[in-house]
């Protein structure tokens, strides 16, 4: 069995992607790739996880998931996504760093079904926009309660994902930038999915239809079907053409305003930012997608 479980990041998909692929749970079930409701695990995996203590997860452990989480008697991949499997969003930063618990938690995954080939799907954003936008998500959140003593400068995404390849050095993980999803997302539909790219699915504009004008849209339905693209750059460049025209601004424009923070300071988190990128796409281990 094929078990996919993706990570979020916090405060970069809100359950888009995995609403897609319940809208095409039917088609899915059909090619042995199981989707269950998100209800069925959010609690019960982390759960799970932290009870093993590190252990693998014994015969009787793993079909208890299984009965709670599966329809079909069987399935040949399992797909999961939350965005709290990692830590709680205001467990981000700690005094032990950025996602410092990240190793652990897919380790502890990993060990659910030990035999299982678990893939691990995980999106990026800027801590510049991530550190306001986990802030805004959070009950009573407040910056202090957020950061604590951490300088913001510290929230490097290239230690994280070094230190989940230290401590997994077999994990298959596949990462993106969430500035990129809107050019990506049909095939991170379908890698999270396992299928391949020229899978049919239903949701390839679900994304796009969160940030575009509702006129916008239609006509980059309508141009794509008058003018079918041959290839994935082809696709991306019509899509990259309408967003430049037809994008809402309040949906792509992230306003900072949090305390001590200088327009200096969110662009040395951005260009800091680009170069972790950068990094973790020349990681051997890593498949970062592209536009």
């Amino acid at each position: 069995m094929q078990i996919a479980y993706h990570l979020g990041a916090h405060c970069t998909d809100e359950d888009r992607l995995i609403r897609a692929l319940l809208k095409n749970r039917g088609t899915l079930a059909s090619a042995g790739i199981a989707v269950p409701s998100p209800r069925s695990y959010r609690q019960l995996l982390p759960r799970v996880a932290k009870s093993l203590r590190g252990a693998a997860a014994g015969s009787d452990t793993q079909q208890v998931i299984l009965d709670a989480v599966m329809e079909a008697d069987e399935a040949e991949r399992l797909v999961f996504s939350n965005d709290n499997l990692l830590c709680y969003p205001m467990n981000t930063v700690s005094s032990q760093g950025f996602y410092a618990t990240a190793p652990q938690r897919i380790a502890a995954y990993s060990n659910l079904f030990p035999k299982a080939q678990s893939e691990f799907f995980l999106a990026l954003r800027n801590p510049a926009t991530l550190v306001p936008a986990l802030i805004e998500r959070a009950n009573d959140g407040t910056y202090e309660t957020l950061m604590g003593d951490q300088s913001p400068i510290t929230l490097r995404w290239a230690p994280v994902i070094r230190r989940i390849l230290a401590a997994m050095p077999e994990v298959a993980l596949t990462v993106w930038c969430n500035e990129d999803t809107p050019l990506l997302w049909p095939e991170i539909l379908r890698a999270v999915a396992g299928l391949g790219p020229d899978a049919a699915l239903d949701g390839d504009f679900d994304l796009l239809g969160t940030i575009m004008t509702e006129d916008g849209l239609v006509k980059l339905k309508a141009y794509l079907e008058a003018h079918p693209p041959a290839t994935v750059d082809q696709r991306r460049r019509a899509t990259t053409a309408f967003l430049e025209k037809y994008a809402r601004p309040e949906e792509i424009e992230v306003e900072v305003n949090l305390p001590g923070w200088s327009g200096e300071l969110v662009a040395a988190l951005t260009a800091a930012y680009e170069e972790d990128c950068a990094e973790i796409e020349a990681m051997a281990g890593v498949e970062f997608l592209v536009p």
